[in-house]
Order: structure tokens, then sequence, then C-alpha cells
């Protein structure tokens, strides 16, 4: 049975996990001629801290930065694969149910990703690490194939 993929979509923080989800996600785009969207993901103690001052934007900016350029640096060089990029923050204090995993699954469905790439929940628990603690909502409830590294 073969798989039609047109977009992967690979959410990200600053984790290491997630510079590794994000390689598979561009290996999995270069396999089956997809294109790759990143997700950066900001937990909302850190955009908190963006917005009081407590938190340089740029070093938010670095972060993402940093793994957006590993990202470019992962892609096939004959431009097989188009690479674009967005950010959301995983909560909100307006909508309760809006949580990391939901807007994982929403912007997947906004965009119409036809398979999902997530890192494993990291284990420092840092707010600028926040992606991989919606894994499991994230493999529970997608309605596209979804791969969680």
């Amino acid at each position: 049975m073969a798989i039609d993929i047109d977009l992967v979509l690979v959410a990200v923080d600053s984790s290491e996990q997630s510079r590794e989800a994000a390689e598979y996600a561009v290996a999995l785009a270069g396999r089956y001629g997809a294109d790759v969207h990143l997700l950066h993901f900001v937990d909302h103690r850190m955009m908190h801290g963006v917005e009081t001052g407590d938190v340089p934007p740029d070093e938010l900016a670095e972060k993402q930065q940093g793994v957006t350029d590993a990202v470019r640096d992962c892609l096939p060089r004959d431009g097989s694969v188009e690479f674009t990029f967005s950010g959301a923050v995983g909560f909100s204090g307006s909508k309760l149910g809006q949580t990391p995993g939901s807007v994982i699954l929403d912007v997947a469905d906004e965009l119409d990703a036809d398979f999902l790439v997530v890192p494993r929940e990291t284990p420092t628990g840092e707010p600028d690490e926040v992606v991989g603690k919606a894994a499991l909502h994230v493999l529970e409830y997608a309605s596209q194939p979804t791969l969680s590294v």
C-alpha cells in the first residue's frame, strides 16, 4: 500500500530532540516527495517572559533561528523539498482547551498536513522545551500518521 504525503509538519522547540525530529521530517519529505513545515512552539511561560521583558526577544529568536538553520542544513540541495515555518504559543489564558497538543493538531488541520513528526517528551521541563510533552496528545488524537522521535 502506497502512502501519499504532500506535507510533513514537524513541531519543534529548542530541544535537541526537536532537531532530531526535524531531521526525520526532512528525510520523510525527501522519501515521499513532500514539503516540510516547521512549527516553532513557544511555552506560555517563555512567551510571558518575552512580554514582561524578563526574556530578551533576541534570545528566543536565536533559539528558533538555530533550529531553522539546522533544518535548512538537512534539506536536499536540489530544492526538491520546499521548506516553510511558523510559530505558535502552547497555552492560552483565554482558551481553556488550548494546549500544546491541540495547537499542533489545529495547525496540522489548517495546513492540511499529511504526516506529523513530534519529539518525545524532554526530561528537563524547561519552558523552552515544551513540544515533547504534547507528543502523547498528538499521537492519541491525530487523524494523520504520526511519528514520535
